[in-house]
């Protein structure tokens, strides 16, 4: 059993948002034209509270992109956003929300951050992606959305781990890019692991 998985496709990452990723609005027609060909379908949010520390301005004399440990983690500092209940937490009114059959919500831990969405960056709590998935009988995820080099990198990732067969769908993801070339990176990297990359022509 197949199921598109979409990873935060949250105004806060679109052009306009506090932590906007460059041209992220331009996935959305490609997830939208996907989502017809899946029977289940499942989005992802991150779901902040204010005091997340992850958040650069809950470190004072810090700044967004450095990096300091938060509970033993390295953690990259990031601008505020998805902050639960803001509009920028809200998915994209662009995204054809009818077909989502459920909303996984991660990085409520104001203590921890939670790029996969199957786990937080600790790796100490779940969320509720696997058992979900094996409640539905899903093998096969095809996964999108945002960000590439980040979210979308790290659930691939987990996916893999948790013995999922799982596709990443190349034009339907756009990556942060701190580094110029952390997308492609990332896309070596997921493939090399075991994902499969394709392009949503070849799944259409």
């Amino acid at each position: 059993m197949d199921a598109l998985l979409i990873v935060d496709v949250q105004n806060d990452f679109l052009p306009g948002g506090s932590l906007e990723v460059a041209d992220g609005d331009k996935i959305i027609p490609v997830i939208n034209a996907l989502q017809p060909r899946f029977k289940h379908i499942i989005a992802t949010k991150d779901w902040h509270p204010a005091n997340h520390g992850s958040f650069a301005s809950n470190h004072p004399g810090q700044k967004p992109g450095e990096v300091i440990k938060l509970h033993g983690l390295d953690q990259i500092l990031w601008p505020d956003h998805c902050v639960k209940g803001s509009p920028g937490a809200e998915l994209s009114p662009l995204l054809n929300h009818g077909l989502i059959q459920k909303v996984i919500l991660k990085g409520s831990d104001p203590t921890v951050d939670s790029y996969s969405a199957f786990f937080d960056n600790g790796r100490r709590i779940q969320t509720e992606l696997h058992n979900y998935l094996r409640h539905k009988g899903i093998k096969r995820l095809y996964v999108t959305g945002l960000a590439a080099d980040v979210c979308v990198y790290f659930t691939v990732k987990d996916a893999l781990e948790l013995g999922y067969e799982t596709i990443l769908v190349t034009d339907a993801t756009k990556g942060v890019n701190l580094q110029p070339d952390d997308t492609a990176r990332a896309f070596a990297d997921m493939q090399k692991r075991g994902a499969t990359l394709l392009r949503s022509d070849e799944i259409i």
